[in-house]
């Protein structure tokens, strides 16, 4: 086997880091900054939204979102991701990147504004119009995944491949910060012009009208960033990797880069053969396909599933692990601008202290240490923290031992990022040939949003306590968060073993990883 690589992949291979990786960075994170922002800023408002929408004046506690209403809320947007990251991870493979791109944002932008323009003033209207388009919105983030890493993965060179995938992930963090001081500026600014007492002096008054815009506007703004990255994502060319190897257009290909890296290539004699090869056109069902690439898939797709199980499990149910060890004050005890306020306060705690620079630290040591090693050591470290967390679990949720499970809970969060949840990213964007590259992405990506569902949804019932009195209205009793706990540790010990069957991807070109510079002699 003689190894090729086309001439104007090679250029890019080896370019050296300039402005238009930045460029990149920057237009792509900006999808993943508004992905983040869209889903994570809704477990803000939902405590609002109880109150706005299912005042009961007879209750001692404020209203709160039905359990089927919660769980639609907080869950449909997922949903609607899983669906998208199949559909436009398979797409952005027939009809390219780049016009993909531009119709993924196109529906982030549009549904982000309609989510908050609900239909009616009552319950049910605005909750069926909230969750049709959240739907929506989650199918266009679903498209976001795939498609933002494959195109960092095919612009970068060879050497910082890794660091610049993950700085696009790392917009993630950005993104979820961005939801935090959106939702403190906003019921700042409310709370000020529009005082109201507690829920406890006064129920009726506890939430002012006035209050239905801040959710609104919270949700809303999510469209903004979009809004402004339109007109890059449109001059962006297409991937050279895309029009050379499956548009199998090389000499398109060389001229776009020639402008992209502003230097002269030229195409070389025998280019023609190297992407016409039969042997390299297998397809995703093909004998070939698995021999190949069937355990790395089935690594990248598991470890991805058992991740977001843990990961979104905890995310989704942060504020009531607050509200446990005291952060938030009870319910009755704020009004409701103030309870926006008070969760957003302690989210944005906890995303500054440990969510965000888990993310920077891959950026830094992912292609130093390798993907492997920080995935590894991400499971490994959250298998320990959760543990820790769990079996003394009643120590814990002592007043006096709160910072302790704060820093506990800041450091399993810590390790998802700099460690497996930036890394199942990552990888997928790497190992497959270009053809398959995006759809492959999808899938994996797709089982992961499999795996956020369980947890979300799972949790939200496991965790209410096994005492009847003591369940959350309308929920039958549960294992208790102890055990529920337990269960995410043991998830983190199995995705650790599943990481051996994910290759190291570190330090090769895309060509040399998907097998597609093998041509016989």
């Amino acid at each position: 086997m003689a190894e090729q690589q086309l001439g104007v992949l090679k250029a890019l291979d080896v370019a050296k880091t300039q402005l238009y990786h930045f460029t990149a960075i920057v237009i792509a994170g900006m999808g993943f900054f508004t992905d983040a922002y869209d889903l994570f800023c809704v477990s803000l408002v939902t405590k609002l939204l109880g109150r706005l929408y299912y005042f009961n004046p007879l209750s001692e506690k404020p209203g709160s979102l039905p359990p089927h209403v919660a769980a639609a809320v907080n869950g449909v947007a997922l949903c609607g991701t899983l669906a998208g990251q199949l559909f436009f991870g398979w797409l952005g493979d027939k009809l390219g990147r780049k016009k993909v791109y531009g119709i993924t944002l196109i529906m982030m932008i549009v549904c982000s504004v309609a989510s908050g323009l609900s239909f009616g003033n009552k319950a049910k209207g605005v909750m069926t119009t909230l969750c049709f388009f959240r739907f929506w919105l989650g199918f266009g983030i679903g498209g976001d995944y795939p498609l933002s890493a494959t195109i960092m993965s095919e612009y970068a060179n060879k050497k910082t491949r890794g660091a610049f995938i993950a700085a696009v992930f790392a917009m993630q963090g950005v993104g979820i910060l961005a939801g935090g001081f959106v939702a403190l500026a906003v019921s700042s600014i409310f709370d000020k012009k529009f005082p109201a007492p507690t829920y406890a002096v006064n129920r009726a008054l506890s939430t002012p009208p006035q209050a239905d815009y801040i959710w609104r506007i919270i949700v809303m703004f999510g469209a903004l960033p979009a809004a402004l990255t339109y007109y890059w994502r449109m001059k962006m060319p297409e991937t050279a990797r895309y029009t050379a190897l499956v548009a199998k257009n090389i000499k398109q290909a060389t001229q776009d880069m020639s402008k992209v890296l502003q230097v002269e290539l030229q195409m070389e004699e025998r280019a023609e053969d190297i992407v016409q090869d039969p042997r390299l056109n297998y397809g995703l069902f093909s004998k070939e396909f698995a021999k190949r690439h069937g355990l790395p898939l089935l690594g990248c797709t598991s470890t991805w599933f058992l991740l977001d199980i843990a990961f979104y499990s905890q995310n989704l149910f942060q504020k009531d692990i607050f509200s446990a060890i005291g952060w938030i004050p009870k319910a009755a005890t704020m009004n409701g601008i103030h309870e926006v306020f008070m969760i957003a306060r302690a989210q944005t705690l906890i995303a500054l202290c440990s969510t965000v620079p888990g993310y920077w630290f891959t950026v830094a040591f992912i292609d130093i240490m390798g993907r492997f090693a920080i995935q590894l050591m991400g499971f490994f470290m959250m298998t320990v923290f959760m543990f820790a967390i769990a079996f003394p679990y009643d120590h814990w949720i002592k007043p006096d031992n709160r910072i302790g499970f704060v820093v506990m809970y800041s450091l399993t969060f810590f390790f998802a990022n700099f460690g497996p949840n930036a890394t199942t990213f990552i990888v997928p964007a790497e190992i497959f040939p270009a053809r398959l590259r995006s759809t492959c992405h999808g899938i994996s990506a797709a089982t992961g949003k499999a795996g956020a569902i369980v947890g979300a949804f799972g949790f939200l019932y496991a965790a209410q306590p096994q005492d009847k009195t003591k369940t959350d209205a309308g929920y039958p009793p549960g294992i208790g968060v102890k055990n529920s706990l337990i269960m995410l540790g043991v998830i983190n010990f199995v995705g650790m073993l599943f990481t051996f069957l994910v290759p190291e991807p570190k330090g090769k070109s895309l060509e040399e990883l998907s097998g597609e510079t093998e041509v016989e002699k």
